[in-house]
Parts: C-alpha cells; structure tokens; sequence
C-alpha cells in the first residue's frame, strides 16, 4: 500500500465522497487511491475553484470538503478560497504537494515555503515528514477542521511519502548515482539510504480508523437561564440567524421548530437564508436595520456585531442583547452583549426553546415589521416595473424567483446584480443559497455551483453571476460539461463593474477601471459544449428561462446571458 492509498483511505473512512482538484505529479497517488476507493475525482480547471467547491461540499453536508492540488503554484492559487473559508467559518481539508523530502530547500521544481504561506488562513498547517505520519496526520486535520470554530486546514504531503516504496527507491537511487566511487559519493549514497529508511519506517504502523465525531459545543444551563430571563417581557424582540447556525447540516428541521416556538420575528443572513421557507411568517427578508432600531431585545444567533451590522451601532443602547457565537471573539465583538453565550448557535436556540422565554405581547410589533415589509415588496415591485432600454435588472430577478423549483439551490456571485437578486429571491429551503460570506470574494460562483450540484444532483442549482465575476470561472462550464453537471447560470450583464461605478463616478468623477463590453458569454460556454441563451428583452424572459430549465432537466449545463441596463435600485450601498 502507498502513502496516496493511505491518505486514500483516511478519506473513504471519514465519509468523504467528492476529492476535488486539479492534477499535478506531486498528488496523483492521492487521486489514484482515492478513485480505487470509490471517492468521485472532480478535476476543475483552476485551483482555486476545487477549494470553492469543497467549502460548498462542507457547507451543505456538514462534512469537511477535501481539495488536492500540486505544490507550488497549485498551492498559490488557492490562497484565495483559503482565506474565504477561514473567514466563512467552513470546515475543509487541503492537500498540498510538496517536492521529495530529501530536495527540501535545494531548488528543486516548485519547492516553496508553503507551510509560512498557508498557516496565516488556516486553522491548522501541518507537514508529513514521513509515511507513518499520513495517516494520524490526516485523521486530526478532520477533527481540527471541525472542532470549536470550524475552517480550513493544510496538510502538505511530499512527493516521495505518496508513491510506492520501489518508486520511490528507483528515484532515490537515480539521484545518488554516479559512475565514479568518491568517498563523498558513497557518503551521499549512504545518506540517501538512511534518509529512505527514516521515511518509510513503520509506515504501516497505523491504520486508518472509524469515522470521527465532533459534537458541537452545547450552551451551560445557566447561560441560557440568563437568556431567557433577559427575554422575559420583550414587546419588541428580533432574532438575527447567520451562517454559523447552520454548521450542523442535518439539524435543519430542528432549527426550524426551535425558532417557531420562541416565536421571535427572524432576519436570515448568509447560509441561514432559506431556513424558513419562502413565505413564512415570522420571517422578514426587508428593513432590518429599522427593525434593530427599535428592537428591545436582540438574540444574535453565530452574528457578529462586524460590517454587516454597522458594528453594532444600530442597535439602541437600552436594548437587551444575547449574543451565541463558538467564536469566544465574535461573541462580543465590537458591542458587549447583555448576556454571552460561547456556544454552537443552534445548540443554544434549541435549549432557549425549550425554556420558552415568556416574551410581551408582540402582535403590534410583528404587525409593523410586516407593513413595512409588504411596502418594500410594493416599492421593488414599481421599480421593477420601470421601463429601461434593456433589461431592467429587477425584473430578471423576478423572472428568476419565479422559475425556481422548490428543490432548488441559488448560489451568489457578482456585486450589484446579485446584491439585487438577495432582495427579490426568495430560497426555497433550509441550505439553498449560497455566498462567499464575509470576504465578499468574486470568483466563487462556478466551484460553488459544482460542489452544490454533485450533493444535490437531482435538485437545480441557479448560478446568480454578476458580469464582472463570471470571468472568473467562466472556464469551469468545462468542468460542468465532463462530469456531467446541468447547472443553469443567468449573467446579469450590464457592461461595467456596476457596485463600484456607481460610487467611484459620483465621488471621484472617473469610471476608470469600472468599464467592460456586453461580451457574448452565451458563446463562449458553448465552446465548451454547454448551451447559451441570449435575453435583451422583457417579453422574452420567460420562454428564456423555461428553455433553461429544460436544456437542464435534459443534462446539459446552461448560461443565460442578460442584457440589464443602469437602475439606481442599490444607489449608496458601498460597504467598507
């Protein structure tokens, strides 16, 4: 058995189903083992999008996402998903090629420092020096990628720890051969024999293990007593969901009944969205921060009081606030709640719910945040109405909300176009959207989209792509096409880097750098053998979108190219 065969393993048994990466020398054991073993080998067309996609995996399964790439470059190139999962909270574990032990530091092919490169946005970078280490190694990069504040993790694995012995051997052999028989050459023989026999003993010595459990961390009673005290009497409570509630995966319908009996009217943000279902009553998608406002009691369920929130500065200072975090940082960052419970957030909903906090009578106050709500459905409804030369942008949003399926996925990204989808989609279910989440990075939307459809391949998965940020991953409708993958992804396509436009002109008078042309993305993907459809026009939309969802129904991967025009719907929504 080689060292990819037990890396190989380790995965199968952690219940690992999708390795996704892109193939380099240093890694093919891995990927070898891993395909003998069942684990599906999704290879992507950039580095950087095999990371996106296992965040995605671990997002909506729970369990870690796991990427492979080759050392040096394939490193670098992930840096970026790195740190997006680091600072999303998402449990995955990279594989990092590395060059052969022995050539460490000596300038052999794209040897670098990754270990200095990595540790910064991991939870935990760590090396195997030897074949023994693979797979304790591996077994703890899952239990650390989970634990606590879950996120990513970075095992490098050199290249002669991964292939079999008599490979490794022949390689060695070759380096530390040569026709005379100096002393120096029989000393440098003998340190390679040496080196190899350092390397590969006990290799065997460990098997890989049973699957690993991590509980989340429960609330203490006494801070959830506190909670519900705190609570007692609120007239006018709002509950803020964020994405770290929902790390538990399959405790949706749970989290769902929690919130029904405290009876608090809810915001839902990042992962969370979709909880509730499209048309629930105690969930308000409109006016948030008037809401905060005039709140009593705010409960913070895995919500930092960060950019989102203002920091905090929106909420009355006579509020009460409870704030549940796993983050002993994030708990009270920013603004000291009343009462701080450092614990998994939907583990300390379900036990607030099973106190059943008497709140006040909060029919007035549910009845506000309605109207207001309604109004703002009413105000999105006419400005969507307004004509424009083009597509007016909200109206593509409408058509997408109105084509989604009840089992449907929307994962986000772009900046204006998809910011305005947020407020007129309406996610069907628990775990059906998807955003790069506080890093706000562009370029997650094709690894996102892929991850999301090989979990649910038989639901849709809708690719919400601003035009700026398709060019990112456009490459990856590829990817979509080889392994089989129909996701339907509708470009917003306005020719500019519209969020940035809107502010940089108006405050600088110069949309330098802002500026793109309608390019034809509906040809290129066919390029790649998926479908492109063309919309310029409102009377089209629908028979565009019901083409969409049949070419995906049939199997074939879809890109709808919208031609929106400027609307001042999102007029001053820079965020720093």
């Amino acid at each position: 058995m080689s060292g990819g065969d037990l890396v190989a393993q380790v995965l199968h048994n952690q219940g690992v189903r999708f390795l996704f990466t892109l193939c380099g020398g240093h890694i093919s054991p891995i990927l070898v083992g891993a395909k003998k073993l069942g684990i599906r080998i999704i290879d992507t067309r950039h580095e950087v999008n095999a990371v996106f996609a296992a965040d995605a995996v671990a997002r909506l399964t729970g369990v870690p996402g796991v990427a492979a790439v080759t050392a040096g470059p394939g490193v670098t190139n992930t840096i970026t998903a790195i740190k997006n999962a680091q600072l999303a909270q998402s449990p995955l574990v990279l594989l990092g090629g590395a060059a052969a032990t022995v050539l460490r530091g000596r300038g052999a092919l794209q040897d670098i420092d990754q270990m200095a490169l990595m540790a910064p946005h991991t939870k935990w970078a760590t090396r195997c020096n030897a074949v023994r280490d693979l797979v304790p190694t591996l077994e703890k990069a899952f239990e650390v990628a989970r634990e606590g504040v879950p996120g990513p993790v970075f095992v490098e694995c050199a290249i002669d720890l991964l292939y079999p012995e008599e490979n490794v051997r022949e390689f060695y052999g070759a380096k530390g051969a040569s026709e005379t028989k100096s002393l120096p050459e029989l000393a440098m023989q003998g340190y390679l024999r040496l080196h190899l026999a350092r390397v590969f003993a006990g290799a065997t010595r460990r098997s890989p293990g049973p699957l690993l459990e991590s509980p989340p961390t429960k609330p203490f009673p006494h801070a959830v007593k506190r909670a519900a005290s705190k609570l007692a009497g609120a007239k006018r409570p709002v509950l803020l969901i964020g994405s770290q509630a929902t790390l538990q995966a399959t405790e949706m319908e749970r989290l769902v009944a929690a919130v029904e009996k405290l009876g608090i009217p809810v915001f839902l943000s990042g992962m969370a969205r979709g909880l509730m279902g499209p048309e629930h009553p105690l969930w308000f998608r409109h006016k948030r921060t008037a809401a905060l406002k005039e709140a009593d009691a705010v409960v913070l369920a895995g919500v930092p009081f960060d950019f989102r929130l203002n920091y905090g500065l929106q909420i009355s200072r006579k509020a009460t606030i409870i704030s549940a975090n796993r983050s002993e940082v994030d708990v009270r960052k920013n603004r000291r709640p009343s009462v701080a419970v450092v614990a998994d957030p939907a583990e300390f909903l379900f036990a607030l719910a099973d106190r059943a906090p008497r709140l006040g009578d909060t029919a007035a106050w549910k009845a506000r945040l309605r109207t207001r709500n309604d109004e703002r459905d009413e105000q999105i409804a006419e400005q969507a109405a307004e004509k424009v030369e083009l597509l007016n942008p909200l109206q593509v949003c409408q058509q997408v909300d109105r084509s989604l399926a009840d089992d449907s996925v929307q994962v986000a990204d772009g900046g204006d176009f998809v910011a305005t989808a947020s407020y007129i989609t309406r996610p069907r279910g628990p775990l059906s959207w998807l955003d790069p989440g506080v890093f706000g990075t562009l370029g997650v939307g094709a690894g996102f989209a892929l991850g999301a459809k090989l979990c649910r391949p038989d639901a849709e998965v809708w690719l919400l792509y601003g035009d700026g940020s398709a060019g990112y991953s456009l490459s990856e409708f590829d990817t979509f096409v080889r392994h089989g993958l129909p996701v339907i992804a509708v470009i917003g396509n306005d020719a500019e880097w519209a969020q940035i436009a809107r502010d940089q002109v108006v405050l600088l008078g110069d949309d330098v750098g802002t500026t793109l042309a309608r390019s034809d993305y509906h040809r290129v993907v066919e390029g790649f053998g998926a479908k492109g459809l063309k919309v310029t026009q409102a009377s089209e939309l629908p028979g565009v979108f019901a083409e969409a969802k049949r070419l995906a129904a049939e199997g074939t991967p879809v890109l709808i190219n919208a031609h929106i025009s400027k609307t001042e719907f999102r007029k001053g929504s820079i965020s720093v």
